[in-house]
C-alpha cells in the first residue's frame, strides 16, 4: 500500500503537475502585485474607502456576465491554453498601467476601467485552472495535490505583495512592469502543460448546456453547502479591501507594511498547506471544515480590534491557516463529486461564488466601513462569519456529517 512519503514523491516527479505549479507561482505573484498596486494607487489618488470598495465591485460585476460562458469554454477547449490566453490579456492590462503611469495620466476612472477588464478575464482563468488540476494526477492523489497547489498559491501570495511592497520603493510603474513580465512567463508555461486531451463532441451552445453546472450544484446539498459556505463567510469576514486603511491610518506602517499585511494570511496558509500535503484530512471533514470557518471569523474579529502591528500579522496568519483548511476540503470535495465532463461548468459556478465572496466582499467592506467605520466593519463581519458557520451546520446536514473526502 502506498505510503504518505511515496505519494508526495510521486507528485513531485510528475512533470505536468510541476509545470502547472511553477506557472501558478508566477501568475499568482503577478496578480497579487497588480491588485496591491491598483488598490494602493486608488487610495493614494482618492483617500476613499468607498473607492477601494468600488475596485472590488468593478471586478465582480463583469464576472457575472462571463462566468457561465467561461465554464462552457473550459469543458470544450484545451484548459492550459485557455488559461495562457487569460494571462496574456492580464499582461496587456499591466502594460497599459505602465504607460499611463509613465505619462502621469492614471485617474480613478483608469483604475476602475482596468478593474472591469480584469474581472471579465478572471472567470475564464479560474475555471480553466480548477478543471485542469484533476486531469494531471490520479484521484487518490487529488487531495494531496490540492494541498500542494494551495502551498504554491500561498507562497505566491506571500511573495507577490511582499515583493510589490519592496518595488514600491522604486516606483509603482516598476510593480506593474514586474507583474506584466511574470504574466507572460506563466502564460508560456501554461500553454505547454500536457494532459490527455480529447476534443469533446461538438454540440450546440444553448442555455441548457451553459446552465448545466448550476443545476448540478443545486441538485447536490453537499456541493451547494460547500460552495455557498465560502461565499457568505468571506463575503462578510474578508478584510482585504480595508488593509490599505489599516496600513496608513491605524497601524501606520505605509506601503511596505501593507505588503506584509497582505502576505500574512498566506504565511499561515502556507504552514497549514505544507502539513496537509503530507497528512491529508481523512475523517470528520465536514465538522473540521465548519470549525475552520468559525476560527477564521474569530481571528478577523481580533484583527479588527488590534492596534499592534505584530499581533495584527499573527491574527491574519491564523485566519489564512483556517481558510486553507476550508479551501482544501471544499475544493477536493467539489472535484471528487463532479464528473470530468462537468468540471469546467461546475468550476465556473464555484468561481462565481469565489468572485462574489472576494470582489463583492471588498465592495461590502467599503460600504460597511462608510456606515460603521473601518474597525466596526471588520469586527461585525468577523462575527457574521462565526454565525454563518453555525447556521450551515444546521442547514446543510450532508456537508456537516461528511466523514471522508472520497
Amino acid at each position: 500500500m502506498p505510503t504518505c512519503s511515496d505519494d508526495v514523491t510521486s507528485l513531485l516527479r510528475h512533470a505536468s503537475l510541476m509545470r502547472f505549479l511553477v506557472a501558478r507561482i508566477a501568475s499568482i505573484s503577478a496578480q497579487q502585485m497588480l491588485m496591491l498596486a491598483i488598490s494602493w494607487h486608488m487610495y493614494d489618488l482618492t483617500s476613499s474607502a468607498w473607492d477601494l470598495g468600488l475596485v472590488g465591485l468593478f471586478q465582480f460585476v463583469p464576472g457575472l456576465a462571463t462566468t457561465l460562458i467561461a465554464g462552457h469554454c473550459a469543458d470544450r477547449l484545451h484548459r492550459g491554453r485557455m488559461v495562457a490566453g487569460c494571462l496574456a490579456l492580464q499582461a496587456v492590462a499591466a502594460t497599459l498601467l505602465i504607460v499611463s503611469t509613465a505619462t502621469h495620466s492614471v485617474t480613478r476612472d483608469t483604475l476602475l476601467g482596468l478593474s472591469l477588464m480584469l474581472g471579465a478575464i478572471r472567470p475564464f482563468q479560474m475555471a480553466g485552472q480548477q478543471a485542469l488540476l484533476p486531469m494531471l494526477v490520479p484521484p487518490r492523489l487529488l487531495a494531496r495535490s490540492m494541498a500542494l497547489s494551495t502551498v504554491v498559491q500561498q507562497i505566491s501570495v506571500i511573495a507577490g505583495p511582499a515583493l510589490g511592497g519592496v518595488l514600491f520603493a522604486v516606483s509603482v510603474g516598476t510593480v506593474y512592469l514586474t507583474s506584466a513580465v511574470l504574466c507572460c512567463i506563466s502564460a508560456v508555461m501554461y500553454a505547454f502543460v500536457r494532459y490527455d486531451y480529447t476534443p469533446p463532441p461538438r454540440e450546440p451552445v444553448t442555455a441548457d448546456t451553459i446552465l448545466a453546472g448550476l443545476r448540478f450544484i443545486w441538485s447536490s446539498p453537499l456541493l451547494l453547502g460547500a460552495i455557498s459556505l465560502d461565499l457568505f463567510a468571506v463575503l462578510f469576514g474578508g478584510a482585504t479591501a480595508l488593509l490599505p486603511v489599516y496600513a496608513k491610518q491605524i497601524l501606520h506602517v505605509g506601503p511596505q507594511g501593507l505588503g506584509l499585511l497582505r502576505s500574512a494570511p498566506a504565511m499561515g496558509a502556507l504552514c497549514v498547506g505544507l502539513y496537509l500535503s503530507r497528512r491529508a484530512i481523512v475523517s470528520g471533514v465536514g465538522k473540521k471544515l465548519l470549525i475552520a470557518v468559525a476560527i477564521y471569523g474569530v481571528s478577523i474579529v481580533a484583527f479588527g480590534l488590534s492596534r499592534w502591528f505584530p499581533v495584527s500579522l499573527l491574527l491574519l496568519a491564523v485566519s489564512g491557516g483556517a481558510d486553507t483548511i476550508s479551501v482544501i476540503v471544499r475544493q477536493t470535495l467539489i472535484q471528487l463529486e463532479t464528473p470530468d465532463r462537468m468540471r469546467g461548468r461546475v468550476a465556473a459556478v464555484n468561481t462565481l461564488f469565489i468572485g462574489a465572496s472576494n470582489q463583492l466582499g471588498e465592495f461590502e467592506s467599503g460600504v460597511s466601513a462608510t456606515a460603521l467605520g473601518v474597525v466596526g466593519s471588520v469586527v461585525v463581519g468577523g462575527f457574521a462569519t462565526v454565525l454563518i458557520s453555525a447556521a450551515w451546520s444546521r442547514l446543510f446536514k450532508p456537508l456537516a456529517r461528511r466523514d471522508a473526502l472520497h
